[in-house]
């Protein structure tokens, strides 16, 4: 289950990489504009505000996030990407911090470019910080004595996207001209256990799905001290949060 309000807490940090990913979209006309994983909606309007005449087509498969778009007014639609299929007009789509929820993506990927109308555009952004140490700290506790009856079965992935030249050549052979590259973003966060709240809202879903509510709440005491001695408190109150992301810009031959 997906809280839109945690996930957007840091919707600042987590928008940025879509505007920039967007900014390498040249297309100056769209017929059909998809926001492909639009969770809460908040950045469907990079979409509508460069083609407000563009037909929009909006999806995600978690309920709650739905909601959330459809009260910013975006007429999302709960559906899974996996079902997706572009239709003939399909001019832009954009896919922000999606794919490496879905282990087969590469695949889904050979299947859509090729679909796409010549002259489309596809632009998708993946999180490429699977081994940094907040990951690496969720992987170790929950292969924990403590925690590994209960969370040895959940996919910790560290492959879970590729390299920028992986997908540049993946794609490049279905005829598509690719822009990718990747970039570290020293984040500065701040509270009490900022990057504890940040993997809350994202690679903490799985095990929160696995846990009731006072296991969880354990979990996350358990969890919190790892993170803090990895990403330590400045005395002025900033935690840098170094994440990397990957980004790919396709344009369909």
């Amino acid at each position: 289950m997906w809280d839109p309000a945690t996930y957007l807490s840091f919707s600042d940090h987590r928008g940025r990489p879509a505007r920039e990913l967007m900014a390498r979209v040249g297309a100056e006309t769209a017929r059909r504009a998809v926001d492909l994983g639009c969770g809460a909606g908040n950045l469907t309007h990079l979409l509508t505000d460069r083609w407000p005449t563009a037909e929009l087509e909006a999806l995600d498969a978690s309920p709650e996030m739905v909601e959330a778009a459809r009260r910013r007014g975006v007429p999302a639609q709960v559906r899974d990407v996996r079902a997706w299929w572009p239709a003939p007009d399909t001019d832009v789509v954009l896919c922000n911090a999606v794919l490496q929820w879905v282990p087969e993506h590469a695949d889904l990927l050979a299947r859509w470019i090729p679909e796409l109308p010549a002259g489309a555009w596809f632009a998708f952004q993946v999180p490429g910080n699977f081994d940094a140490p907040s990951h690496r700290a969720i992987r170790e506790l929950a292969a924990s004595p403590r925690w590994g009856d209960r969370l040895r079965e959940l996919a910790f992935r560290e492959d879970a996207v590729l390299t920028p030249q992986r997908y540049a050549d993946a794609l490049a052979d279905l005829g598509a001209e690719v822009d990718a590259w990747e970039t570290t973003y020293v984040q500065p966060l701040r509270g009490d256990d900022p990057v504890l709240e940040w993997v809350t809202g994202t690679a903490l879903r799985p095990v929160r799905a696995a846990l009731d509510d006072s296991e969880w709440e354990q979990f996350r005491a358990d969890l919190a001290p790892r993170l803090a001695e990895a990403y330590p408190r400045r005395p002025d109150g900033v935690t840098w949060f170094p994440f990397r992301r990957l980004f790919v810009v396709a344009r369909a031959g």
